[in-house]
């Protein structure tokens, strides 16, 4: 087994030489028995200080000219004696790899910490500004950069306010918020893509109350995971939940949608201090929303959907950790592995379709989905045929995380739950990076908007296999070699 230096430089020569993004496998040795814990909580700004700037979130660009509220990245730091941990959750729709790997390493110099052992996710708030070229927001450098700093800086604090205590594991249930967003519909319903097919059997967002409605194409996972932080005195010090819905979009922009609110309401109701900071991660929510669609749409003010949601949520997570039994004496352990996945190209002959499309194109704002698609067509014809992605597995305690850089359906993540020899597992969504959209290949043949091919979706059809049984693999290596 490695020493504690010697499992430092390894995971920096692993850094230095570049096996977190050329395939090769590069992994944390899991720690050993776990010693009196430590924690600490940031919530840094990321509000962007210039404007205008491009909004993620939409089919074309929009313009932010203000803050509707801040954006954050809320930083949680673990640390049992031998072993450190840290949790991140951004306000932020999605964050290519480069991004979180240049904040990982500035932080790494300022703590020490592995950047193999930080897990960084982003919210998947459609009101955020732009880090991630996709459809028709492009990002500002200069905001990119930024963000880049505030992170690390985030984790850097954080880190900084390391003092001993105690965590507990819950899950409780809220499943009103929840509502797969795929429908099959009644037959002669007519489905077209926008490359001119007419295939698909599910369409993404259907009309509301339709009489074509026949069922959802899939299930929903309505489980509230909640790892609850406390001082060893026994104030609340954060609490970090995992829940898994898309997000509720009722906010203009700028805003951190009902995470942000969560986080709020979150401390009123723990009764906790201006230093406390609550976290909530997206889970397996990319064929899941907040919209009922077999109900008309209720009449609501701006931001009412979002305080509803974050108050249910906040609930839940209540309901959670009632009756939990607070320890200092837990393992910590993180384990990484690269996987390579195909890309499904365009072919030649879609790629000359594309350009004809865009050649007819009257305005510099594409309108219709056609024309979207023809630019991201273009555009993915020039990504490489391979991609490689960081999959994570952390545990904290009786309980491990699961990380994955996708918005992955919820299937995917009930099964990992299913199978994880753990007491508790929660899977988080749009973490380490970002590589569009994870159906299953069930979901694949019924197509439909998320199976689109675009920047949004591109990884191989069995992408989500062999993502899942990587990860099952990685979490019962971590439960064997961690023990009891």
């Amino acid at each position: 087994m490695l020493s504690i230096p010697g499992r430092y430089i390894f995971l920096a020569l692993c850094v230095i030489a570049g096996a977190f993004g050329n395939g090769r496998t590069c992994e944390v040795e899991p720690g050993g028995a776990g010693g009196r814990l430590r924690a600490g909580a940031y919530a840094q700004d990321i509000t962007p200080q210039k404007f205008p700037i491009s909004v993620n979130g939409g089919f074309q660009d929009r313009q932010a000219t203000r803050a509707h509220d801040p954006l954050h990245a809320r930083c949680l730091v673990l640390e049992d004696g031998k072993t450190a941990l840290v949790l991140v959750v951004v306000d932020s729709c999605m964050i290519p790899r480069d991004i979180l790997d240049k904040a990982k390493a500035l932080a790494a110099k300022k703590t020490g910490i592995p950047p193999g052992n930080m897990l960084i996710s982003a919210t998947h708030t459609h009101t955020a500004p732009t880090v991630a070229g996709v459809f028709q927001s492009e990002p500002d450098p200069d905001y990119v950069q930024f963000l880049t700093e505030r992170i690390a800086e985030g984790i850097i604090q954080a880190h900084a306010r390391l003092a001993p205590a105690q965590i507990a594991w819950g899950v409780a249930e809220e499943p009103h918020q929840v509502f797969n967003r795929r429908w099959k519909m009644k037959a002669g319903v007519i489905h077209r893509d926008p490359f001119g097919g007419t295939s698909d059997q599910v369409r993404m967002n259907p009309p509301r109350a339709s009489p074509d409605l026949l069922e959802p194409a899939g299930p929903t996972d309505p489980r509230v995971t909640v790892l609850s932080v406390q001082t060893a005195q026994g104030e609340p010090l954060a609490l970090y939940a995992n829940y898994s819905l898309h997000y509720v979009g009722d906010m203009p922009p700028l805003s951190a949608d009902y995470f942000g609110v969560f986080a709020t309401v979150m401390r009123t109701k723990l009764k906790a201090g201006p230093n406390f900071v609550a976290l909530l991660s997206n889970g397996t929510s990319g064929d899941v929303n907040n919209i009922n669609f077999r109900e008309p749409a209720p009449k609501r003010q701006p931001g009412e959907q979002s305080r509803l949601v974050a108050e249910a949520v906040a609930n839940a997570a209540l309901r959670a950790i009632q009756k939990a039994t607070y320890r200092s004496d837990v393992r910590l352990a993180v384990v990484n592995r690269e996987l390579t996945l195909g890309v499904r190209k365009p072919t030649a002959e879609e790629v000359r379709r594309a350009e004809a499309i865009l050649a007819r194109a009257k305005e510099k704002v594409l309108r219709t989905p056609e024309e979207v698609y023809a630019r991201e067509t273009v555009l993915l014809a020039k990504y490489p045929s391979e991609v490689t992605l960081q999959l994570q597995a952390m545990r904290i305690g009786d309980a491990a995380l699961a990380a994955i850089p996708c918005e992955v359906f919820v299937e995917i993540g009930l099964e990992l739950k299913r199978t994880s020899p753990f007491a508790v597992t929660a899977v988080v969504s749009l973490a380490n990076g970002y590589h569009g959209y994870l159906p299953t290949p069930e979901h694949h043949a019924l197509g439909g908007y998320e199976t689109w091919r675009a920047r949004s979706s591109y990884l191989e059809v069995p992408a989500s296999v062999k993502i899942t049984r990587t990860l099952q693999e990685m979490l019962q290596r971590l439960a064997q070699e961690t023990g009891p």
